[in-house]
């Protein structure tokens, strides 16, 4: 299954262990195929130096993993459909990205539900709907 992880899942999984951590083992397993965009894997650089203090050799080094790991796409337009911006570029990557979900923590993209076809679900919704129990 094609997957976008958010930004904010993605800094719970290298932070922290539980659910996120889990699925982007899966992802390193090879059981999700992840999709990412350079503006997501630049934001996730950023906020691993700026808000959590990771030197940023460690930040750049997190992000080129996150990038070999991932199918990065760029995408050429990026809708106006979310309230922030940035949620925009998540959605514009899963589209490009074909992805089939988009797995995130943020309350706003939550509230869409889904976005052209893409299911827009928590951790834990997205590992019950797969059977990817943490």
């Amino acid at each position: 299954m094609r997957v976008v992880l958010d930004t904010n899942v993605l800094l719970a999984a290298v932070l922290f262990r539980g659910l996120p951590r889990s699925l982007l083992e899966s992802a390193l397993r090879g059981e999700i195929d992840l999709v990412t965009s350079p503006t997501l894997l630049m934001e996730l650089e950023e906020l691993l130096h700026r808000k959590f203090h990771f030197p940023s050799e460690l930040a750049h080094a997190t992000r080129t993993e996150m990038e070999s790991l991932a199918d990065v796409v760029t995408p050429t337009e990026v809708p106006r459909v979310a309230r922030d911006p940035d949620d925009d570029e998540v959605l514009a990557a899963a589209v490009v990205g074909a992805a089939e979900a988009i797995v995130t923590g943020d309350r706003d993209l939550l509230s869409l539900g889904t976005y052209e076809g893409m299911r827009i679900l928590t951790p834990a919704e997205f590992a019950e709907l797969t059977g990817r129990a943490g």
